[in-house]
Formats: structure tokens, C-alpha cells, sequence
């Protein structure tokens, strides 16, 4: 795991600044390699082959190919059986193994890579650039083009420091995504110039022409009904062993391996397939709170104690959450919405003070069918077949409910189209589009059209709850919470893996059909094997996730903060905002009249980042 940097036409000055930005991400090493046209930086987290030759740039054993790499490739060595002898191996790295696979098989090593990775190799002759980036997107890769100048690093700060210049532009489009949706889908940034490498995707480079195709998608994966008739017990025999071999990869390490443990079904069996494959106690951790209505440390204990591991937990108050703020601001260096990030961090740097990697349970949501919105997503298939003019009729009579999740019916409901009521569900800004100018609504679009560009590359037959699952796939998942987890963990030099998201778990989970993921119970099939490890009155309880009390934060210790950027006018101005609306908003918040927490915070997060640059 570490921190990449390269400049085509740049120059190492630049290089090493950019790589000082980014200096958490791998602190055991820096280096610069410069070449005839280019200038390569790293920073490097140890984790496999420690010893100094395995250290980034890294130069082929005939000297044409130099690589920087982020990420892990966790079948390194069974590629490096195959590869034998063809390749004269300088070190016992994995990074090499990219080198070797390249020079084998050109562009085509992609199919044998199997892990999480943002790379790019330079070739010395050709003089151009190959990059890529894995395929559910766990690890960032940022660009920019600037005639024929090509930047590209781990984060959007790196980047524009290695072009040398300030000179970027907030992109409206982003900022519309962002407000509606929470993250920034790839390929946008918030920068106009700056691009992000979209999950399953490679790139080449030369002479100023940039080519990008894409390499890898769960999108054309139809669903196989055939296994809906199938043996459950034959099924879970399948999904424990792939389970179990993702995991086992991603258990080999030079270092220290420990879990995060929430003590839901996902991280329970992520923890407890790892104390099968160890003589030692499993080291797990978990952060807890005073408060009960966010604490679920009790949860990760009781897992901990059935399993045997070596829990580590560090309670705190939930406001003590806010000590990581600073950290917040810096580290996510575009704007970022999920406030989640705060306990992420915590348990980041809890597990960083006794190993170099904890491996995590996302992904099985997603692939498995976890989250509350599937389950509407089934309504949406019924409420297809009323005439739209009758599902308004119901919008109206249930939004005299009181309840939050009526309210949330009720606009479910008012909207047409299967796709649009899933961009709905998992917006944040809930049909509050009077918060933007008329010129922004006429100069972008919203994210339900987004969404139906990416429906239209799926197949047909989907169900609601698997469309939804898709989406999230190709969106949420990297865009929002693997970033996360991604930039919160590396902000402690932590090394985050997800057995879970292994590519192909997820081909094998997009075929089985809807009937194995949701069955009374949402991610069924997951479950039952996870009973097989850990008995069942441990493990079912409601689903928490991890949260923070971001209301009552607005409207106490962070409220002299989001003040004065909600009463910028003129700065909410120049995001394409109504500042009027964004008051009213904020006031109502503060009367305790809605609970417009989610939106409040994004625009805030958005202020701060514009008023910390001062150039845009």
C-alpha cells in the first residue's frame, strides 16, 4: 500500500512535493526515479518483501519498464510460478510481478492480476505511459492532461502540485452530483481538469493522445435463474470456499494481519474464517461509545470472545469523534460527505498501533443484497404496475404521516421509473432541488439520468433490488465508501483489505438470484454461512453501520463552524447555490423543524474546501 506520483513532461521538484502531500500513505520509504521524458515518485508502506530492492520506482530486469504501484496483488505468487524462470526476479515483491506480467502478456496481465491496484508503467523505448486502476475501484487514481504533460497520483492535491500549477476550476457538474448524491462519480473530481480513473478501467498515454477503455464489469453479468432451483447446502459449500481462499490471500503478509470487527455478519465472518487459518490469536478491533444509541461494541466483543481473537476496543465519548476533524479536512482532499469517515479513522489508527493491515467486511452488503433500499426496490417492481397517477394519489395521503420514513414513502412514491425512485432513495438531497440556481439545473443533470445511462448497459430482466445492487456496485461502493475507507485508514499508514470484494465473488454473486440474497431476511445466503462459524443468537441483531450523531453535532460543537459557511452567501453563490434556500434550510435544522443534517453538512464540507483554496 503506498502513495503514487508521475509526471510526463514534469520535473522532480514538483514531484517531491507532490509526494510530501501524500507522505502518510507510506511512510517507510520515498523515492524518485527520473527517465528520459518522465519523472516517477513513491511512497512506500512496507507490507511484502520488506527488504530495500523491492522499493518503488521500480526498474524491469531489462531496464525498458518502470512501474509505480498502489495496492496489493494478493495471487502474486501463484503469477509468479507461472511467469518461472522467463523473468530474471530481482526481488520477492509483488510490485515485480506487474513488471514481469506486463513484459508477458502486454496489456492483457490485467486478466491475471487479482487484487486491488492503481498503476502505471512507463515505457522507456516507446516512450508511453500504460496505467490502470482494479476493478471494484478500492484504490484511487487521479489525472490530468495538459497537452502533451501527463500528471497522475493517489490523490487530487499530488496531482496538481506535480503539474506545477494551481490553475483549476470547480466543475458545477460535480458539485450537483455531489449535493444529490454524497460522493463524486468517476470519471468527474471537482476539478474540471482533473479526472479519476473509473473502477475496471486502463489507459495509455503518448505523444498527448490519452486512450481509455474499460477492462472489467459486472454490468453485462446476467442473472442465472437456473440457480434458483438449486441445493442450498451446495451453494454455501461454494460461497465458503471462496470465501475462505479471498481470505487466506489476503492474509499473506510481512507484517503484522489483524480485522476490524463490528460484530455484524460481514466482519464476523471476515474474522472468523481468519481464525481457521491461524495458530495464533486473531487481533481484532473495534471502537465503542458511552452512548448506546451508537455503541455496538458489546456486539464485536461477544464475536471476539466465541472466536478466541485478541480484541483490542477503545471507548469513547461520541463527540471525542470530533478530534479527528483536522485530520478530516485534510486527508480527504476532495469534498467528502459520509461522515462515517470520523470512526473509521478512529479504528484506523486503534489497529495501526499494533499492525500494518486489518482486513474489513466491506463489500457484502453490495453483493449480497444488504442494505434497507433493496427491500424498496421490491416495492418499486410492484408499484410499476399502478397507474402513476394513482402512486401520487398514495404519495400524498402518506405524507401526512409523521414518521421520517413516511415522508420518505411519500417521495419514493411521487416518482416515475425504477431507476429515478433508486436515486431518489440514495440521495441525500431528497428532492431539494430549490437549492440550486435555474442555471445550474439547465447546465447539469441529476443523478437519476446518470443512473439511467449506467441501467441502460444492464441486462433487462434485472429485478428492483438487484438494479439497486448494480448501481451501488458502480457508484456508491468506490465512489463513497471505499474511498472511505481507503483515505481514513491510509491517513494512519494502515493497509485496509476486503476479502469481500474479490472480483470474482462478486461475478459469482451476480449471477445467483435474488431468492439466495433477500429471503424475509436480507443477505441470506451470507448469513446462513456465517451461522456456520458463529452460532446465530450472536449475530442477529439490526443492522447499525457506523454512525455519528452529525444533527446534534450541527446544532452544537460544530455549529460555530458551519455558520459562517452556510451565511457565505456570496460563496454559495459562486457553487451555483440559493443562498436563501440554504439559510432557510440551515435555520429550520436549527429550530429543530426538519432534520436536513445530511445536506446541511455537504454543503459545508463543499464551503470549506472552496474557502481552503483560495484560487477557485
Amino acid at each position: 500500500m503506498c502513495g503514487i506520483v508521475g509526471a510526463v513532461g514534469g520535473n522532480v521538484e514538483n514531484v517531491k512535493r507532490s509526494l510530501e502531500i501524500i507522505k502518510r500513505r507510506g511512510p517507510d520509504a520515498t523515492s524518485i526515479s527520473e527517465f528520459p521524458g518522465v519523472v516517477f515518485g513513491h511512497n512506500r508502506l512496507s507490507i511484502i518483501d520488506l527488504a530495500e530492492c523491492a522499493n518503488q520506482p521500480m526498474l524491469s530486469e531489462n531496464e525498458r519498464y518502470v512501474i509505480v504501484f498502489n495496492g496489493e496483488i494478493y495471487n502474486y505468487q501463484e503469477i509468479k510460478e507461472i511467469i518461472g524462470q522467463e523473468y530474471k526476479w530481482q526481488t520477492h515483491s509483488d510490485t515485480e510481478v506487474i513488471l514481469a506480467s506486463y513484459m508477458k502478456w502486454g496489456e492483457k496481465c490485467l486478466e491475471h492480476l487479482r487484487g486491488m491496484f492503481s498503476f502505471c508503467i512507463w515505457d522507456i523505448t516507446e516512450q508511453k505511459i500504460f496505467g490502470a486502476r482494479d476493478r471494484l475501484g478500492v484504490k484511487p487514481f487521479y489525472y490530468r492532461q495538459m497537452g502533451e504533460k501527463f500528471f497522475f497520483g493517489s490523490r487530487p492535491d499530488a496531482v496538481i502540485s506535480a503539474s506545477g500549477q494551481q490553475n483549476v476550476n470547480i466543475d458545477n457538474q460535480a458539485v450537483r452530483y455531489f449535493l444529490e448524491a454524497g460522493y463524486i462519480p468517476a470519471p468527474l473530481t471537482i476539478y474540471q481538469e482533473l479526472k479519476k480513473l473509473s473502477p475496471g478501467h486502463k489507459l495509455n498515454f503518448s505523444k498527448g493522445i490519452l486512450k481509455i477503455e474499460k477492462y472489467w464489469s459486472l454490468d453485462q453479468i446476467e442473472t442465472n435463474e437456473a440457480l434458483s432451483n438449486a441445493s442450498e447446502e451446495q451453494l454455501l459449500a461454494e460461497l465458503d470456499e471462496k470465501i475462505r481462499e479471498s481470505v487466506r490471500l489476503r492474509m499473506i503478509s510481512d507484517v503484522p494481519v489483524g480485522v476490524f470487527l463490528s460484530g455484524g455478519i460481514d466482519s464476523s465472518l471476515v474474522a472468523a474464517v481468519m481464525a481457521t487459518m491461524t495458530d495464533q490469536p486473531v487481533k481484532s478491533f473495534s471502537i465503542g461509545f458511552a452512548d448506546p444509541d451508537f455503541d455496538e461494541s458489546h456486539h464485536a466483543k461477544a464475536v471476539a470472545i466465541h472466536l478466541k481473537t485478541d480484541h483490542n476496543e477503545q471507548k469513547f465519548e461520541i463527540d471525542d469523534l470530533l478530534q479527528f476533524m483536522p485530520d478530516f479536512l485534510s486527508q480527504y482532499d476532495e469534498p467528502f460527505f459520509d461522515y462515517s469517515a470520523f470512526p473509521v479513522m478512529a479504528v484506523s489508527k486503534l489497529a495501526r498501533s499494533q499492525v500494518k493491515v486489518a482486513l474489513s467486511g466491506d463489500g457484502g452488503d453490495e453483493a449480497f443484497g444488504g442494505y434497507h433500499y433493496y427491500k424498496l426496490m421490491g416495492l418499486a417492481d410492484q408499484l410499476q404496475k399502478w397507474p402513476y397517477a394513482l402512486r401520487i394519489l398514495a404519495g400524498k395521503i402518506v405524507k401526512f404521516f409523521p414518521q421520517h420514513k413516511a415522508k420518505l414513502l411519500s417521495g419514493f412514491l411521487n416518482v416515475e421509473g425504477r431507476t429515478e425512485s433508486y436515486a431518489f432513495l440514495r440521495s441525500v438531497i431528497k428532492g431539494k432541488t430549490n437549492i440550486f440556481s435555474k442555471e445550474m439545473l439547465k447546465t447539469t443533470k441529476g443523478l437519476d439520468k446518470l443512473f439511467l445511462e449506467r441501467t441502460a448497459l444492464m441486462p433487462k430482466n434485472l429485478s428492483g433490488p438487484e438494479l439497486g445492487m448494480r448501481l451501488d456496485i458502480a457508484y456508491t461502493l468506490p465512489d463513497d465508501y471505499l474511498q472511505k475507507v481507503d483515505v481514513g485508514s491510509m491517513a494512519f499508514s494502515l493497509e485496509a483489505r476486503d476479502p469481500l470484494l474479490d472480483h470474482k465473488l462478486f461475478e459469482w454473486a451476480a449471477q445467483l438470484p435474488l431468492s439466495w440474497k433477500i429471503r424475509g431476511t436480507n443477505k441470506y445466503l451470507l448469513r446462513k454461512l456465517a451461522y456456520k462459524y458463529i452460532p446465530q443468537e450472536i449475530l442477529d441483531r439490526p443492522k447499525m453501520g457506523f454512525g455519528v450523531p452529525m444533527a446534534k453535532w450541527l446544532r452544537g460543537p460544530l455549529k460555530s463552524w458551519v455558520d459562517p459557511l452556510i451565511n457565505d452567501s456570496e460563496g454559495l453563490a459562486k457553487l451555483g447555490l440559493v443562498p436563501s434556500e440554504v439559510q432557510a434550510l440551515w435555520k429550520s435544522h436549527l429550530n429543530n423543524r426538519t432534520q436536513s443534517h445530511t445536506l446541511i453538512w455537504s454543503v459545508a464540507v463543499l464551503q470549506a474546501f472552496r474557502k481552503e483554496r483560495p484560487w477557485l
